[in-house]
């Protein structure tokens, strides 16, 4: 045979094999399924949080300030009023001795008098307490998607793409990302 001949079958042959591969990848392309029944769909959320300050006005109490610190108004009032109660106990020397008693005993008692109206007297006022809150709320990131065929199994669809039916691409769900053109 000749040379040329030889060539000719040979790559009339291959041609044939290129031919015939591609007419089986073309014939399973225009045969796949393009779009597959959903059995089922499950939301997919993510837990978000967002921090916030909250504010309040709330009611304080604080001892008032004192004016007199070592309670000499409520000593010498109790002392006055101790000395004339004093005083009208007895007579001479003994009324002396029990007007001085009366003056020591009032002047202690006007004393302890006096401190405890300072540490009951208190003073409030309105303060504004802020504080750091963080709310938590559920965002819908997509859908899982599950589909009779255990080839094409459960896929994850965005947004408004889950629905009665979806689309099928060599063997496999098609999906988006969220904000992406389809």
């Amino acid at each position: 045979m000749d040379r040329s001949v030889v060539k000719g079958i040979a790559i009339g042959g291959m041609a044939m094999v290129a031919l015939g591969a591609g007419g089986v990848t073309g014939y399973r392309t225009l045969t796949a399924p393009r779009v597959a029944e959903v059995i089922a769909v499950k939301e997919v959320t993510e837990k978000v949080v967002s921090p916030r300050e909250l504010c309040e006005d709330v009611q304080v109490q604080r001892r008032a300030p004192v004016q007199d610190e070592h309670r000499i108004a409520g000593m010498a009032i109790g002392a006055v009023a101790g000395g004339l109660l004093g005083s009208t106990v007895g007579g001479g020397k003994g009324k002396t001795l029990a007007t001085a008693a009366g003056a020591a005993a009032g002047g202690y008692a006007g004393n302890q008098v006096q401190k405890s109206m300072q540490q009951n007297d208190v003073v409030t006022s309105t303060q504004r307490r802020c504080r750091t809150v963080n709310d938590t709320s559920q965002k819908l990131v997509g859908y899982d998607v599950h589909l009779p065929s255990r080839r094409q199994g459960a896929s994850r669809a965005h947004g408004e793409e889950a629905g009665c039916h979806a689309a099928v691409r060599d063997g496999k769900v098609v999906t988006t990302e969220p904000g992406a053109p389809s």
